[in-house]
């Protein structure tokens, strides 16, 4: 069976057309990654994507120009489109640009995204007014729910992260309550496969008390630094934006790192006279 392949975007940061956001334009940057999918893999390779997942701050500010942006700008994608919020958006903004995105019955933007390997669950980690996250008592039965539900193999997909990332600036401003998650997924361990995140506007990957997890650079010029100095209070850089290209198989989870606004010199790698 071909590998189920995910094109995961995050931190658009999306600003009302005609603004800018530390000097660049945002939108700029999601045309390009919409065109670099669609060229690149929608329709061609072993392993076409199946789905395109956002995971979060789909908006600097959770403007209605900037959630009605990103509806025009995925229209040319061809494959389902997933969402995520982070602690940038607005869930009312949002939900009434995009009243078919997947909810939960309490109006949060939780779903599930069926895969031949296992449900992508999708949380909701928006908190209104804070930059940290969190998964309310709602929303944890609700994940609780699902994870009851079935027996399979499971994927999660949520803005924060929950692990510690070492980061100072960072790990301030994460998932506020990651014991109260892990109290839902502990049971379960043995089938949650990976984690997918945004948030940190860096390429991670490692794990969670034992969870596999990644998240891609931001989609957004703006990259963080990598800084682990106590005192740091974090400096943005302007460093090429990538989307996660994720290819999920029965065996294994492989996230690879897509820049798409960057050109390299490239050369056939065989044996050289010079």
């Amino acid at each position: 069976m071909p590998p189920f392949a995910i094109a995961q975007l995050t931190d658009l940061h999306l600003v009302p057309p005609g603004e800018t956001l530390y000097g660049r334009d945002p939108s700029v940057n999601l045309m390009a990654a919409v065109d670099h999918v669609v060229a690149n893999h929608a329709l061609l390779g072993p392993a076409p994507v199946a789905c395109v997942l956002l995971t979060g701050d789909l908006s600097h500010h959770g403007m209605p120009e900037a959630y009605r942006f990103l509806r025009g700008a995925l229209e040319r994608l061809r494959v389902p489109v997933h969402f995520l919020l982070g602690n940038h958006d607005d869930r009312a903004n949002f939900r009434a640009e995009f009243p078919e995105a997947a909810v939960d019955a309490d109006g949060f933007v939780q779903g599930v995204v069926e895969t031949p390997f296992g449900r992508l669950l999708l949380l909701d980690t928006h908190e209104p007014g804070r930059v940290s996250g969190r998964l309310c008592d709602r929303r944890l039965a609700w994940l609780a729910d699902q994870l009851a539900e079935r027996d399979d193999d499971v994927f999660l997909a949520m803005h924060h992260t929950p692990a510690r990332i070492h980061v100072p600036k960072l790990d301030k401003v994460g998932m506020e309550n990651p014991d109260a998650l892990w109290e839902v997924l502990a049971p379960h361990r043995g089938r949650i496969r990976h984690l997918l995140h945004g948030h940190v506007h860096r390429p991670i990957a490692g794990s969670w008390r034992g969870i596999p997890l990644s998240c891609p650079r931001a989609v957004t010029a703006q990259q963080f630094t990598l800084d682990f100095r106590p005192e740091a209070e974090g400096e943005g850089m302007y460093a090429p934006p990538a989307y996660g290209y994720v290819a999920i198989t029965e065996d294994a989870v492989i996230a690879h790192t897509q820049e798409f606004m960057t050109t390299y010199e490239s050369f056939p790698l065989r044996p050289r006279k010079d």
